[in-house]
């Protein structure tokens, strides 16, 4: 009796431990991150989030799992957006500013029309780290970290008919993004704005509901927007940023090497981004125009629809508190 009675309690013991091996060996294992972007392999936002992946393994030096989900399977920007910030679904990937205004008012000012002259100042902005004010109001009310700086593509209005000039331009309908600041910038210009979710774009325009709307060669190129708005008409009225995210509910889940790694990561990363698509954005532009797809229509009076669009901006700027992060961008030379 006294044998079973010993037999019996080594079991309870083994089974016990048993019960406890799974939260062990889960402990043990490496740990994975879950990604999302829009598109497929060939888009620079993907690109650049593989790069990210690769940097963050690289600088880490132990095992670390990613899985990015793309082609838009779990969702859009704003979704991904708002899942960083709960903590749940997508740890890491690449959001406009413009799906950041719920969260943010300031978010969607560092990708606003007209706020950069060109790539290159752009650039110089992003480099000298005069958007950090930015990203710290989206770090504390939305919880989630702009780690990088990806995107670098001049944005163009793609429309079902062409125009040269503000007055052709009058009542155009055409689709923006969901931030305030998109509406009235493009409503001072003189076009009447409606925000419709970047996946019925294509169905809005080939339907009637609207004429227009606007993207970097990227975008127009993976989306197919020139089937049904073949004119391209280079109002170049902004260079994209596109902040690559990390949630911060997962990233303090995180040791402390896997989150330099991940800090560093995402810093490079983000540069690769905006130097390939920056690259990229005339070639897919004549690529699409020699096969017949595009025709790209000089914009005569860009200067013009500047000087509509600037007040909106100072007042936006004063609006949101971030007149000296404007001011700071406009002296960047």
């Amino acid at each position: 009796m006294k044998r079973r009675t010993v037999l019996a309690g080594l079991g309870a013991s083994a089974a016990a431990a048993a019960l406890g091996m799974p939260s062990i060996l889960r402990a043990q294992q490496p740990v994975t991150l879950n990604g999302a972007v829009q598109f497929n392999d060939d888009h620079a936002f993907t690109k650049a989030l593989v790069k990210f992946e690769e940097l963050v393994k690289t600088y880490y030096g132990k095992p670390v799992n990613f899985t990015l989900h793309k082609n838009s399977s779990l969702g859009l920007e704003k979704q991904y957006f708002e899942y960083m910030s709960q903590g749940k679904a997508v740890d890491y990937g690449i959001v406009s500013p413009a799906h950041m205004s719920t969260f943010a008012k300031a978010a969607p000012f560092i990708d606003a029309p007209f706020v950069f002259r060109d790539i290159a100042h752009m650039d110089k902005v992003v480099k000298a780290n005069l958007l950090k004010p930015v990203s710290d109001e989206v770090e504390q009310k939305a919880e989630v970290m702009l780690i990088g700086s990806a995107g670098g593509g001049v944005r163009n209005i793609f429309s079902n008919k062409p125009f040269k000039n503000l007055a052709e331009i009058k009542g155009l309908k055409i689709r923006v993004q969901g931030a305030p600041i998109w509406s009235r910038t493009f409503a001072a210009a003189g076009m009447s704005p409606t925000v419709i979710a970047y996946n019925e774009v294509y169905n809005a325009i080939r339907n009637g509901v609207i004429s227009a709307g606007e993207n970097e060669a990227a975008g127009v190129e993976a989306m197919k927007f020139y089937e049904v708005a073949p004119s391209l008409v280079l109002t170049e009225h902004a260079v994209s940023i596109r902040p690559l995210c990390f949630s911060v509910k997962t990233f303090k889940t995180l040791d402390k090497g896997l989150q330099d790694a991940i800090v560093k990561a995402g810093a490079e990363a983000g540069d690769f981004g905006r130097a390939l698509e920056s690259s990229e954005d005339t070639l897919k532009l004549e690529t699409l125009e020699k096969a017949g797809k595009l025709k790209r229509v000089v914009f005569e009076e860009r200067d013009a629809m500047k000087k509509l669009v600037d007040p909106v901006m100072a007042a936006y700027a004063k609006e949101i508190g971030a007149e000296d992060v404007y001011a700071k961008i406009n002296a960047a030379v």
